[in-house]
């Protein structure tokens, strides 16, 4: 029973996450911008606006100027929540390729530091939202909400790690399980069904909240247009009437 449960909303918070992320795309790419508002100093070139976008994506190039600390924690967690993921790669595929096989080896060796470097800047920005002032005026439930979730899903993930470690076989052929539609056992691992749980509460919050800002970056104005208003006049497509 407890299997048939976790499969179903196995299938249900995958399903939720992705249709929600690809509804909310669409809906950015096909709002209207009516106004040229690029942030200036902005790109006046294609090729401008792409080293804007890689440089916002990649670095936090904004955060770093506004400010330094909150630019050092959102940089590393985003670090450590890159490699957690590519450390979990191995769950999801049959035979594990070499590549993966070597990244995980080198990844082992550094997995506490990984993990650390994972759960800090969560405490650090949930300190910063409680203890600044102007950032506590601004926050509201769901941003305290989701630190304490991903702060969750890495003591958990630790926790499996180091202390009550789960049947890595089983997790294996559970996770292959729901990937290829022929679902089997969940482990009986509490701390795996813990993780799991938070795991899937995090799919299906997703596309409802501010973690969007990953897909919705890409379709902001002031980081995606070109300053060109002189060279180019731009039609508000409110403003079109039918003749």
């Amino acid at each position: 029973m407890l299997s048939t449960s976790y499969i179903f909303l196995a299938y249900f918070a995958i399903i939720i996450f992705v249709f929600g992320i690809l509804c909310k795309v669409w809906k950015y790419a096909v709002i209207p911008n009516p106004l040229k508002i690029p942030l200036t100093p902005a790109p006046t070139n294609t090729i401008g606006v792409i080293l804007r976008m890689v440089f916002e994506v990649a670095f936090f190039k904004s955060l770093f100027k506004s400010n330094k600390f909150t630019w050092l924690g959102g940089c590393a967690f985003h670090l450590a929540l890159l490699v957690v993921l590519a450390s979990h790669i191995r769950f999801f595929v049959s035979p594990v390729p070499e590549p993966i096989m070597l990244l995980q080896t080198f990844l082992q060796s550094i997995s506490m530091f990984i993990g650390l470097l994972f759960i800090a800047p969560l405490v650090y920005l949930f300190i910063r939202r409680v203890w600044v002032d102007r950032t506590r005026f601004v926050s509201i439930f769901a941003d305290y909400f989701v630190l304490i979730l991903l702060f969750l899903i890495g003591l958990s993930g630790i926790t499996m790690k180091y202390l009550i470690r789960p049947d890595l076989f089983a997790v294996k052929t559970f996770i292959l399980g729901l990937i290829s539609f022929s679902p089997e056992p969940i482990p009986t691992n509490p701390i795996f069904i813990t993780h799991f749980t938070l795991i899937l509460i995090l799919l299906i919050y997703f596309p409802f909240s501010k973690l969007m800002h990953g897909c919705g970056i890409f379709f902001s104005p002031t980081r995606n247009q070109i300053d060109n208003p002189r060279e180019k006049r731009l039609i508000n497509p409110w403003d079109k009437r039918i003749i």
